[in-house]
């Protein structure tokens, strides 16, 4: 799906990239919602259906199976966006020393959890692990994407890595109020790692912004 182009014909810049990953978003939680809500209800699946726009589904006999493959379907899309372009150019966001900074935080968490078995109760700390391992992951697909085909996409994931590092950054300021959890030299080190990722996904998306203007002129 690279280097996609809307109806208008034009190159898909980041917020044309980010509209299209929020509405992806958009729908699986709508889905677990009305999932949640109608759980029990025998009509569940009809229901589901029509709420989230499936008409073609109204005249199917097996709603369970139909409508997990359609939802499968619309989940799959922003899936094989990721993994497709983590999967092509594996090497090149391994190598990346961001991508790098990134992978070795969530190591060090992991580690931290290890030494202290209590933070796997705490949900500020289950929180940081859960964020920071997101934005890992969003800056491989960032990463993997980077020729001029795929510059708005790669600015649309570095925004998602982004608000996901910021997350686990006010997770870390809550966890550092819980004196018995993490020791002031622990909460030091995190800090230095979060914002050492946190202003290299600034720095980079300032970069690839100006590439965009450069090659486009907008």
């Amino acid at each position: 799906m690279a280097g996609y182009e809307g109806e208008s014909g034009r190159m898909w810049d980041e917020y044309d990239w980010e509209r299209f990953l929020q509405q992806q978003d958009g729908k699986t939680e709508k889905y677990m919602q009305l999932l949640e809500r109608y759980l029990d209800d025998p009509q569940r699946d009809e229901i589901i259906a029509r709420e989230m726009g499936w008409t073609q589904l109204l005249d199917e006999q097996d709603w369970s199976a139909e409508v997990d493959a359609l939802l499968d379907e619309e989940a799959a899309e922003e899936e094989d966006l990721e993994m497709n372009e983590v999967a092509k150019l594996s090497e090149t966001f391994e190598e990346h020393s961001l991508y790098r900074a990134a992978f070795s935080l969530t190591i060090w968490i992991d580690q931290l959890f290890d030494q202290n078995p209590s933070l796997q109760n705490e949900p500020v700390a289950v929180k940081l692990a859960t964020h920071s391992a997101l934005a890992s992951a969003k800056l491989a697909a960032a990463l993997s994407g980077d020729n001029v085909d795929e510059i708005g996409m790669t600015i649309a994931y570095l925004k998602r890595a982004l608000k996901a590092i910021t997350i686990s950054m006010d997770a870390a300021a809550q966890l550092q109020k819980l004196s018995d959890l993490i020791t002031p030299a622990q909460h030091g080190v995190l800090q230095h790692r979060l914002f050492q990722v946190r202003d290299g996904i600034i720095t980079l998306m300032g970069e690839y912004r100006s590439e965009w203007r450069r090659r486009f002129g907008s």
